[in-house]
């Protein structure tokens, strides 16, 4: 019955959010209650999931592995996203920017996003699980147009058209998979544990055309390049909480479907094929945003070039196989805590300067001390430096490609290298420029602040410690995909 409470409970609160008039307190008070009771759910799930292999309910829902640690991971960054959003949207809304009825919005598709990427996730159903991510592009259109600017407006409409083009290819891509099933004379919903039983017996010419449309389509929601084009603009005018979910979490979500059809792809066509398409999207996409990162003028941007990186090193993983696939799991979470750091703190800044343009903000240590520094060690934990935890991952993936892939290996090394010489070039601009006297010191306040402690000190205890039930899950994740 767990499972019930990601789909009831986020449910609940985006209907009660919507029949609430003129009371910011109580939509407030939801958000943060109903994050809260989700991430209480979570610790049982996993708990579960890491002593008995799986947790189902009536054949409908099921977590395996790798389902837990993104439940883990969403519930997490759902929890602080919406705990920063009480103090994100106060200051905007004391700026006169924006008013209750776009509050009232904002809460009831955050919780709509929430449950559509909780629904994914537990799902049995192929076609559920694509209804589900489907629904995710229409709850974060409206959130990416929020402030009904025309340049917000364009990026929205960027967004749902790429996005839904995407997901059509996958919808496709679904049917090839389910057509093979569908002729074994299975009845109802057919779900991931029917396929997998009857892919050794598939037509391996269908199934390769079937993964192609799955990976072009759900590589779309991941980001993959050449269809990123919509990830730049999203981020930069979506509220940064939004944007830390899409990236925190939406990507690992669209990751998974691909992984599930990956592991139906490799039984009945062999590994080496699903393998070599995911290196190639993955070194494209590192070396795009590499090479990005250098003319970036928004520091909104910057980080979702990072993303669009981040996915490809992912993909490089699950594509050299062995110990890449382990530190690509880990990979995932994080990267979904240092990028979810990244963007609240990248809120703050927006709040503090109000100007997402990197050329605006200088004087960044002196105007927000505490914040500046956590960005910092966003920036460091995001591209790979030692000890946090991506360099052992990043590091454990490229010695994975080593042997079999040499020459992707040594290009990929390049290109973080160059997100790094990039990184450092913008963020020390924003660090230690000098500081516009019109801006004022000092913190936002305690909601927007104590988020990204939380999740600095969570950063920084992972890259050194890795409690046993994530390791159980990560092992049993290897075993699976």
């Amino acid at each position: 019955m767990t499972l019930l409470i990601f789909i009831t409970i986020p449910l609940i609160a985006s209907i009660v959010s919507l029949l609430i008039k003129k009371k910011t307190q109580i939509l407030n008070f939801i958000a943060i209650a109903a994050s809260a009771v989700e991430l209480i759910a979570t610790a049982k799930i996993i708990l579960s999931v890491a002593e008995q292999g799986s947790y189902s309910l009536n054949g409908l829902f099921s977590v395996d592995y790798l389902g837990a640690i993104l439940i883990m991971v969403v519930s997490f960054v759902g929890f602080l996203a919406s705990w920063y959003s009480v103090g994100y949207l106060k200051t905007e809304v004391a700026k006169e920017i924006i008013g209750f009825r776009r509050v009232r919005q904002y809460f009831v598709l955050l919780h709509l996003f929430l449950l559509a990427m909780f629904f994914a996730i537990i799902t049995t159903n192929p076609i559920l699980m694509w209804v589900a991510i489907e629904a995710t592009t229409l709850s974060t259109a409206f959130l990416i147009s929020f402030y009904n600017k025309p340049s917000a407006m364009e990026a929205a409409w960027k967004y749902l058209i790429i996005n839904s083009v995407g997901l059509l290819l996958a919808f496709f891509g679904t049917l090839l998979f389910l057509s093979p099933e569908l002729n074994f004379g299975h009845h109802g919903l057919i779900d991931w544990h029917s396929i997998l039983l009857n892919a050794k017996n598939f037509d391996p010419f269908v199934i390769k055309i079937a993964f192609i449309f799955i990976l072009i389509g759900y590589g779309t929601k991941v980001g993959f390049v050449p269809m990123h084009t919509w990830r730049p603009d999203a981020y930069s005018k979506a509220p940064i909480p939004v944007v830390a979910l899409l990236s925190g979490s939406l990507l690992n979500v669209a990751f998974l479907a691909i992984l599930r059809f990956k592991s139906i792809t490799d039984l009945s066509v062999g590994k080496e094929f699903s393998q070599n398409l995911l290196i190639s999207f993955g070194i494209v996409s590192i070396m795009v945003a590499a090479f990005s990162i250098f003319s970036q003028k928004n520091y909104k941007r910057l980080l979702a070039y990072s993303s669009i990186e981040h996915a490809g090193i992912m993909a490089l993983g699950f594509g050299f196989g062995g110990a890449g696939v382990f530190a690509a799991i880990l990979h995932m979470i994080y990267h979904s805590l240092a990028k979810s750091l990244l963007f609240l703190s990248a809120g703050n800044i927006f709040l503090k300067y109000s100007s997402t343009k990197i050329y605006n903000v200088r004087g960044l240590i002196s105007a927000l001390p505490v914040t500046s520094v956590i960005f910092v060690i966003g920036f460091l934990a995001i591209t790979g430096v030692p000890p946090f935890g991506i360099f052992l991952t990043e590091f454990s993936i490229l010695s994975a490609g080593v042997s079999a892939h040499p020459a992707i290996t040594i290009i990929a090394l390049s290109g973080l290298v160059l997100v790094f010489v990039g990184f450092l070039k913008q963020i020390a601009s924003m660090v230690f420029g000098i500081k516009d006297e019109n801006i004022s010191k000092g913190e936002a306040g305690i909601w927007t602040t104590a988020p990204i402690i939380i999740i600095a000190v969570i950063l920084i205890a992972a890259s050194f410690y890795i409690p046993s039930f994530v390791k159980i899950l990560i092992n049993g994740a290897v075993s699976i995909y």
